[in-house]
């Protein structure tokens, strides 16, 4: 994970490990700030983790292992909680995540996923970009109320 500032300049290693490689083409994957820390997915290692920022310094805290989540691909949070929803490229599907549990399946291609890439959350509605890699045809936005 790179910090870069905002004004331009020198891109700095923030942090970096183990939990964060890749397989040669995905690895770290998504990216959210959430909760004063900084919040990765590894598609490659399907893992979700959790990489807190030091109040002093904001220099990277140690990683941290949320939860094993198969094809995690991007993740949007719910609201103030670390509960997020995670696209399942691969699989064509939606999960909730909640730290240090499984996740539950709460979206499929039965709904009308394509290879979920990208999420947002807006209100309660949970909006799951479709790239319709495997079928090609009809990418769209799926939009699913959230109760």
């Amino acid at each position: 994970v790179w910090r870069v500032p905002d004004t331009g300049g020198t891109r700095v290693m923030w942090a970096s490990g183990a939990l964060l490689n890749g397989n040669g083409s995905f690895g770290a994957n998504g990216i959210k700030v959430h909760n004063h820390s900084v919040w990765v997915s590894n598609t490659a290692q399907n893992l979700f983790l959790r990489i807190p920022i030091e109040r002093n310094s904001g220099k990277a805290g140690p990683i941290q292992k949320v939860a094993t989540v198969p094809g995690i691909d991007d993740f949007v949070f719910t609201g103030p909680t670390n509960t997020a929803f995670a696209a399942l490229d691969g699989a064509s599907e939606v999960a909730v995540v909640t730290p240090f549990s499984a996740p539950s399946i709460v979206l499929t291609n039965a709904d009308g996923l394509q290879n979920p890439t990208s999420l947002a959350v807006f209100g309660r509605t949970l909006y799951a970009a479709n790239a319709a890699y495997s079928t090609m045809t009809d990418p769209n936005l799926l939009l699913a109320t959230i109760s």
